[in-house]
């Protein structure tokens, strides 16, 4: 096996350089050594399930093929490395000659020697990463970012070199998605010894103070003749204390210097800093004053900061609502495994009753122990024994910063949220600590935004009817949620008023809410109980809705919606692949995981006090905005293969891209579609023929080998594709075909789709989707037309021989001809068949052949075919004519 190595008291150069290594050398275990940083120390508690490090201890046995060294000549071997162990060495110390430390078994010699001198040796590793076109995530950019800073003092130090400002640089491209103020977090600078003095002398007269639920230190003192920096002493302030906002205030005689520090965009010091006459921006900020007082000059900041300060965030906002799963003591391992595999989690808390029968938090088991205890045979044994022990939670009302500093404390990935019974309520993760990066999707951020949206997209009675869901919802105690669709296309600005198509998702109870809505406004509720939902019918039911009473002291005669779907907060796990789902009542964010695509997991609240806030818990937004498509897991189209369909209709819609992974699970579950039901594989195609261009979507559809999975030989051309345009053309054309214009759209497509397929590949196709008996007599209709074409191109032919080959097709059909040909002289036939010689028949009838003295049979109709096709190619002119050809012909025979 190989291994990558750093030294000990690892710094986040070493850190980074240890991680990307890894990513160069996929193969190689990356190890943590045993002494670290603090601060890096801190940001492995905080996002360690983002990277693959292993402790020295957890190396798996075997030989060490190959050690490579970062950011250090020397490192501690761990097991497995011996004298045959080769060594490559990745260091931007120039200092050395030649390789310092001894692996335990010999002088260590490098086989290969990556050496140049760089401010930070992570930069080696970035320019092989660029090199290797490696893709990162943001949270390894910023981990790599951090290396570069910390060793190049922020790209300040002597030893910086250019080229560590082109790797940041390129780091710092926006799809790589480094955080900044995770790197201002975790760096920390040296201090001269007459900063440290000034330092302990600020820190003892640090004064707290809440606003806004953001903490905030303002620290006044008189040192006259300071000359060094203070911005330095800001930033160890800020780090040891963790404000949301730090002001240092100190007369140096002839001014009074003010410098602040902002870890927050709620707190903007750059405001508070042009008040005071300096300047800055909303993190950083400084302003010089003179000619006032150290007090005078701290009032008046207390003042500024109340007035540009915005509330903070709460744990309430990110966190998921409702009795998380929760384990026993006495649990197994495999038992906890097969919920931790079935719901996604990393990590469930462990709980216990205690004599009172009140639950008492023992502890959280993770991924990791229950991986170490199966691997180990150990999946009968209970959960107490592999827990992490601890009584570490939060409030709903904790700051974000509390939360992170319980994270830190604890090293969990996961803190229960309880009430102030001390009730687990819900719980708040790493993941949402991350999620809150991109900060024009925190919660609240948009929320007059999107209310101004809604206003726009709803009429007054469709908004006045949410509003009412949302108070009713409130009054309940329960979190109510518009999501999916309408708030997607609300934040492309597509949503539409001429009809409120939405889901409304119930922390909570949905049917108690919907039979609330039913009893104080009437109408009726079909439940489905098994699946927590309701539908409320408002219109065109019995009971109707009592309007008055449902938009009191609202003036519209605006329609209300036919009904609405209530749902109760679910998740859902697959049993098998292509079945349905098993569902269990969860909270918000695990329902909205079990949508489709990214862009379908929006959420926007109806709650009066969170009225218009979006929820963004999985991405939906930034995949908006970058036009992507894009699954939330790796089994989503093996746990519904429907979805491969669905995705190419949204990419299409939307001139969307399907994100390249997605694209790649999509291809391998091909073969599911197979095992699909013929109504589902029929509803997602006639959802892609009401589409507006729908011929886009089969093209993709045709090239991604979609369409020969559902069919083989089903397909879409170019040529079949203008024949679509083609169709919608004529349908708005004056002069068209009333039949064109009346027939459903999306059957006429799909006669269109179904028109170059044989009889055979025709049959099968309808029998795959089990399409009705109308589709399948138009199906039928087109292959009996394209055989046709052929002979009706003969100018020789009999009207009566045209009328026999058309009269089997149905009307849509024969309408559709000039959508597929173009030939003058067969539309010229088709046309006269339809104005004319379709509507021939014979005088005679039964009753007249019996007249003459036929005998009731099988002769009648072959008689009665022959006249017609006697009137048709005009041998036969008249009644009498028709007579004579009859006593003619059985004369004859």
């Amino acid at each position: 096996m190989e291994i990558v190595l750093t030294h000990e008291r690892t710094d986040f150069d070493a850190l980074a350089s240890l991680w990307g290594a890894a990513l160069l050398f996929p193969g190689a275990l990356p190890v943590l050594p045993r002494q670290l940083n603090r601060n890096v120390r801190d940001f492995l508690a905080l996002y360690k399930n983002h990277f693959r490090f292993l402790a020295a201890d957890d190396l798996p046995r075997g030989r060490v093929r190959r050690a490579i060294l970062v950011d250090t000549r020397s490192a501690n071997s761990p097991r497995g490395t011996q004298a045959e162990t080769e060594y490559l060495v990745i260091d931007h110390h120039l200092q050395h000659s030649s390789l310092e430390g001894t692996p335990p078994k010999g002088p260590l010699q490098a086989q290969e020697l990556w050496c140049e001198a760089t401010g930070a040796n992570t930069t080696l590793l970035v320019e092989k990463l660029i090199e290797h076109s490696v893709d990162l995530t943001p949270v390894e950019a910023t981990l790599l970012a951090l290396g570069i800073y910390e060793d190049t003092g922020n790209l300040t130090y002597p030893s910086t070199h250019s080229r560590d400002a082109a790797a940041l640089a390129w780091l710092l491209q926006p799809e790589h998605g480094v955080n900044l103020g995770e790197v201002n977090e975790f760096l920390h600078h040296p201090v001269t010894e007459a900063q440290r003095l000034l330092l302990q002398e600020l820190m003892d007269r640090c004064e707290y103070s809440e606003i806004e639920g953001h903490s905030v230190i303002v620290t006044a003192v008189s040192a006259p003749g300071f000359t060094d920096e203070l911005s330095t002493l800001a930033a160890r302030l800020r780090d040891f204390h963790e404000p949301d906002a730090l002001f240092l205030v100190v007369d140096l005689g002839d001014m009074v210097q003010v410098v602040a520090r902002s870890t927050t965009e709620a707190i903007d010091v750059g405001q508070v800093a042009q008040q005071l006459g300096g300047g800055g921006h909303s993190r950083a900020a400084a302003a010089h004053i003179r000619n006032s007082s150290l007090e005078a000059v701290r009032g008046r900041i207390e003042e500024l900061v109340r007035a540009h300060t915005r509330a903070a965030f709460t744990v309430e906002q990110i966190m998921s609502k409702g009795q998380p799963q929760m384990l026993r003591p006495e649990m197994s391992v495999a038992e906890a495994d097969r919920l931790m595999r079935r719901f996604g989690h990393e990590g469930f808390p462990v709980v216990a009753e205690d004599p009172a029968g009140q639950r008492q938090l023992l502890g959280v088991l993770t991924r990791r122990e229950v991986d170490k205890a199966i691997d180990h045979g150990l999946g009968d044994q209970p959960v107490r024994r592999f827990l992490q022990a601890g009584h570490y939670t939060v409030r709903a009302s904790d700051s974000v910063a509390t939360l992170r500093r319980r994270m830190i404390e604890s090293n969990w990935g996961q803190i229960p949220v309880v009430d102030a019974q001390g009730t687990i309520v819900g719980i708040v993760t790493r993941t949402d600590l991350i999620k809150l990066w991109d900060e024009s999707v925190l919660p609240g951020r948009r929320a007059g935004e999107l209310a101004a949206r809604l206003r726009r997209a709803l009429s007054p009675a469709q908004l006045h009817l949410l509003e009412q869901i949302g108070r009713e919802g409130e009054a309940m105690g329960f979190a109510v949620y518009v999501v999916g669709g309408f708030v997607r296309d609300l934040m492309l600005e597509m949503a539409s008023v001429q009809a409120l198509d939405v889901d409304i998702v119930i922390e909570g109870d949905a049917l108690a809410l919907a039979r609330q809505m039913q009893s104080s406004y009437g109408g009726r509720i079909v439940e489905h109980r098994r699946f927590g939902t309701a539908k409320w019918l408002l219109a065109g039911h019995d009971p109707p809705v009592r309007r008055a009473a449902l938009l009191a002291g609202l003036e519209t005669a605006d329609a209300l919606p036919p009904a609405l779907d209530f749902v109760t907060a679910r998740t859902e796990f697959y049993t098998t692949p292509t079945a349905l789902p098993t569902v269990q009542k969860s909270s918000i964010k695990l329902d909205l995981h079990r949508r489709d695509f990214t862009i379908n997991t929006l959420a926007l609240s109806l709650n009066p006090d969170r009225w218009g806030e979006l929820l963004d818990a999985w991405g939906g937004l930034a995949d908006l905005r970058a036009g992507r498509v894009r699954v939330l897991h790796s089994l989503s189209f093996i746990d519904d293969p429907t979805r491969i369909l669905r995705a190419v209709r949204y990419e299409q819609r939307f001139n969307f891209q399907i994100e390249p992974r997605s694209l790649e699970l999509l291809g391998d579950a091909l073969e599911l579609l197979d095992r699909v039901t013929p109504a589902r594989l029929r509803h997602e195609l006639e959802r892609i023929l009401q589409e507006a261009e729908p011929e886009k979507a089969l093209q993709r559809l045709a090239d991604l080998q979609v369409l020969h999975q559902i069919q083989p030989g089903l397909h879409m051309t170019p040529t079949m594709a203008e024949q679509f345009a083609h169709l919608r053309a004529l349908r708005q054309a004056s002069d068209t075909d009333p039949l064109l214009r009346e027939a459903p759209l999306d059957q006429l497509y799909l006669a269109l789709l179904g028109y170059p397929q044989s009889r055979e590949a025709s049959r099968a196709l309808q029998e795959r989707l089990m399409l009705r008996n109308d589709m399948q007599r138009i199906l039928h209709g087109m292959t009996l037309l394209q055989l046709a074409l052929p002979r009706l191109a003969d100018p020789t032919l009999l009207p009566s021989r045209i009328v026999q080959m058309l009269d089997p097709v149905p009307a849509e059909c024969l309408a559709l001809l000039p959508v597929v040909c173009g030939e003058p002289l067969v539309l010229a036939q088709v046309r006269r068949y339809r104005s004319e010689w379709q509507a021939v028949r014979p005088e005679l009838t039964g009753d007249d052949l019996r007249h003459l003295g036929i005998a009731r049979g099988a002769i009648y109709r072959q008689l009665l075919a022959e006249l017609r096709a006697g009137r048709l190619d005009g041998t036969i002119r008249s009644r009498a004519g028709e007579i004579a050809w009859v006593q003619e012909r059985l004369t004859l025979e």
